[in-house]
């Protein structure tokens, strides 16, 4: 009988911790993969501690120090923050470079981001832009067009947890190119359609949105496409060019920050969101399960072999969240198709903050031929 009761507690215990083992699993799987309002990365919030004419103080710490320029988002206020002008041992001083909304006022809390323009191409670049709506399979996906000459057309896939304000970054330069932009939104985005299971699958059906994008530009008069994603938009791409019935279409590939390690990214994110490092093992698990994703099938999106067109990678060493090693081995492998531009100091998806200059110059020279 003792045996029995023993057995009993110990098996209880087991089952027990193993159904805590499936929701703290799906708990840290849900923070991983629901897009989140403030993107991949927990930034924390900075506190304004003055502001002059052209000149922000924040609270020092490694986000508010990187060089380049970056938008400042909080409640009510958005705001671009350009190059470092000072420091002391706990605030920075930046150039400030304009208020979009609201005020900077002593004590505003603030995220640092990559995204510097809120609005459409229109209120925010003065690029005349048609709304558009793309016939998707889970319904009607909302899109920015913005005409130009070229009969090919760049589409643009931003990462999941943020929007498709965030490629308003590079528009000005791809305009200046000439090539008419389509800036789409997909499954779980505001005012898109949102997925059966309400959660951010890395690209391996959000590509399908790509697709639907593809189709509607050969419809609309484009001969040829760029597909030009960040992060998983960049994974989106990458698969699209692989497997879309009209990949045959494909010219080029611009990657930003791409998401080639499904599990370390999934691990980073959860991590960024305060999770234990013990759990981050049963949060990859549960997003497998929950998601369908495999790591043989999302890593055939980059398989050396299946790129068949030139593709230009933006990536650097100190992305936390999309592991640059992926980018320099593809690159190394497929030297005749990839230019990798490093980008040391710059968090994930914001290569172009670092550096806009640079940046851009690579982006011309590799479309040049392209178009």
């Amino acid at each position: 009988m003792r045996l029995r009761t023993v057995a009993a507690v110990a098996a209880t215990t087991v089952i027990g911790a193993g159904v805590a083992a499936v929701a703290a699993g799906r708990y840290v799987s849900g923070l991983a993969l629901k897009p989140h309002p403030n993107g991949p990365e927990a930034e924390p919030l900075h506190t304004v501690h003055a502001t002059t004419t052209g000149r922000v103080t924040l609270t020092r710490s490694v986000a508010s120090s990187r060089p380049g320029i970056y938008g400042l988002a909080g409640d009510d206020v958005h705001a671009v923050a350009g190059e470092v002008l000072s420091t002391t041992p706990d605030t920075v001083t930046r150039s400030l470079e304009r208020v979009q909304r609201g005020a900077l006022t002593p004590g505003t809390r603030v995220r640092i981001t990559p995204q510097l323009y809120e609005g459409d191409p229109s209120s925010a670049l003065g690029l005349g832009h048609a709304e558009v709506e793309i016939p998707g399979e889970l319904g009607p996906l909302p899109a920015w067009f913005v005409p130009s000459a070229r009969d090919t057309w760049v589409i643009t896939v931003h990462g999941i947890g943020t929007t498709r304000e965030h490629p308003l970054n590079v528009m000005p330069a791809l305009c200046g190119q000439l090539f008419p932009v389509l800036d789409i939104a997909y499954r779980n985005d505001p005012g898109a359609p949102e997925s059966p299971d309400g959660l951010a699958h890395l690209g391996d059906t959000e590509w399908r949105d790509l697709d639907a994008a593809m189709r509607y530009a050969a419809s609309h008069g484009a001969e040829r496409f760029i597909l030009y994603g960040w992060s998983t938009g960049a994974t989106m791409a990458l698969r699209a060019a692989a497997h879309s019935p009209l990949s045959d279409r494909v010219s080029g590939l611009v990657l930003d920050s791409p998401v080639l390690d499904w599990q370390s990214t999934v691990r980073a994110t959860a991590a960024a969101r305060g999770v234990p490092g013990a759990l981050l093992p049963l949060g990859v698990r549960a997003a497998e399960g929950r998601t369908g994703l495999h790591a043989a099938r999302i890593a055939d999106a980059a398989d050396p072999s299946r790129l068949r067109v030139p593709t230009l990678i933006f990536h650097g060493p100190d992305d936390t969240i999309a592991p640059w090693a992926p980018s320099r081995e593809l690159a190394a492998r497929r030297a005749d198709r990839v230019i990798l531009h490093p980008v040391p100091g710059a968090p994930h998806a914001a290569m172009w903050n670092v550096d806009p200059h640079s940046y851009e110059e690579t982006l011309r020279r590799f479309l040049t031929p392209l178009a």
